[in-house]
């Protein structure tokens, strides 16, 4: 079984949000000794007030999965070694997949959208994401969350202030095709194929990537000798990287990755 070898983390963010999500884990992980990269996706790099002063966004409209994958393949291969990944939600599902072609030393998908081939049946994976879809709407529009389907897909149990703080910090428009990607084989992973060590977290008051969906992702990987765990954080939604327990979170990954180091 692979072992652990890198202390190269890239933190991989998910649609509809910015990478300042990542801003608390940052230097919580670099004061334990990691290097750390936060790319953006493509066309995101600006703070999420300009980006949403810029809806619809026709460069964001346009962004497709394939595009994603080659950008953070590009990003992986140009580091001094494969880093561990570590991916919330969509970038949960990039995760995967770099893992699967070999690309990062670990993995850590965190409330992850699912790869082609797990099949939903939550009402609330339904509700959560038609409006990302946009299926009755034009993809040549970027899709941008309104504050209430925000609280039901990301903030559902916080506040109304904690809402619409996290809405304002966080949210930006976002491309229906990449949504609408993740049911195609551009989100195929090999579930056969032998993995270095990936570890599964969820929430269990995630509405958008409710934890069954996340377990039936896990258990469709075999069981061929490649490291993997799955664990559920009670209480914790969508917003899981901000919440009051985001440090038992991180630090659950962290001595994970500790504990499966060469």
């Amino acid at each position: 079984m692979s072992k652990i070898k890198s202390k190269n983390i890239i933190f991989i963010h998910g649609a509809f949000v910015s990478r300042v999500c990542w801003d608390e884990w940052v230097p919580y992980f670099e004061s334990k000794g990691y290097k750390v990269t936060v790319p953006s996706w493509p066309h995101k790099e600006d703070p999420p007030s300009v980006l949403r002063s810029r809806q619809p966004d026709p460069d964001i409209a346009n962004l497709r999965m394939q595009d994603l994958i080659d950008h953070y393949t590009e990003v992986v291969n140009g580091l001094d070694e494969k880093p561990i990944a570590i991916g919330h939600s969509f970038g949960g599902l990039i995760t995967q997949i770099l893992l699967n072609r070999d690309l990062v030393d670990a993995g850590v998908a965190i409330h992850s959208v699912m790869p082609q081939g797990v099949f939903p049946h939550e009402f609330s994976f339904f509700k959560a994401t038609w409006g990302p879809l946009g299926y009755l709407t034009s993809v040549k529009d970027s899709f941008l969350f309104t504050l209430d389907q925000w609280k039901y897909a990301f903030a559902n149990g916080q506040t109304e202030e904690e809402a619409k703080r996290t809405y304002d910090l966080l949210v930006v428009p976002e491309s229906k095709h990449i949504s609408r990607d993740a049911l195609t084989s551009v989100a195929k992973v090999d579930f056969k194929k032998k993995h270095n060590p990936l570890l599964m977290i969820a929430g269990s008051e995630d509405h958008i990537m409710p934890a069954d969906l996340n377990h039936s992702n896990f258990k469709k990987y075999e069981e061929n000798g490649s490291v993997k765990e799955y664990i559920e954080f009670a209480g914790n939604n969508h917003s899981v990287l901000g919440l009051p327990n985001w440090k038992e979170v991180a630090d659950h990954a962290l001595n994970w990755i500790e504990q499966h180091r060469a």
